[in-house]
């Protein structure tokens, strides 16, 4: 799988690090969402282990009684990074000028990506990386709404359906030779798209899709 080059455009081209420029102390998603993430974590994660959470910010969902012996942050906000308490270190890069990540082989039993698998111009590089820095059967869960940053989301996500969505990040794993065949948890929202859309408690649908390091 290789995106065209004009699927991994954006409306808005300008740096990223621009747009990101101010910390959002916001979450992106409602709290059902929220606490179906959660739910995921506290059931595929295990305890002390090293965790790393990519395109993250000033919150990352863990499970507040699970402890790890250690969490890595990555994003594009320092300032969001620098609130979040479950990181033990942190970085600010952005992957779509370099998606090498500064870390070891085969270093975490966990890779995390939560509302931004979106915003990747080259997600075939990225997930080399995310399958480089899993230890054998370690995880990775990118999980997903249906909201975004219209401008900065790359087209082919802007242009499908949350179904083709879904089987856009399972061609990224399989892109990758060793990953498992990638699992999908789908929640659809049962709200109609203007209530989802104006932030209705329930309304924003949950995917997940997760594979493991063979």
């Amino acid at each position: 799988m290789q995106l065209r080059p004009n699927q991994r455009l954006k409306l808005d081209d300008t740096d990223d690090k621009l747009f990101y420029a101010y910390p959002r102390f916001v979450t992106h998603v409602d709290e059902g969402f929220i606490q179906q993430l959660t739910d995921l974590y506290r059931d595929r994660l295990k305890p002390n282990t090293r965790i790393f959470d990519m395109m993250s910010s000033w919150v990352s969902h863990l499970p507040e009684e699970m402890q790890f012996d250690h969490v890595e942050g990555h994003g594009l906000n320092g300032e969001e990074l620098a609130r979040n308490a479950r990181l033990n270190h942190y970085f600010v890069q952005n992957l779509n000028e370099n998606p090498q990540l500064p870390l070891p082989d085969e270093d975490f039993d966990a890779v995390l990506n939560c509302v931004s698998v979106q915003y990747m111009q080259y997600p075939e590089a990225v997930f080399s990386e995310i399958y480089r820095i899993l230890k054998p059967g370690g995880v990775a869960i990118i999980s997903f709404s249906n909201r975004m940053f219209f401008e900065k989301a790359i087209q082919a996500w802007r242009e499908a359906s949350e179904a083709q969505r879904v089987e856009l990040v399972k061609a990224y794993f399989a892109s990758v030779p060793g990953f498992t065949t990638a699992e999908v948890i789908a929640h659809k929202s049962t709200l109609p798209n203007l209530l989802q859309w104006l932030g209705a408690a329930g309304g924003d649908p949950f995917y997940a899709v997760i594979a493991y390091r063979s």
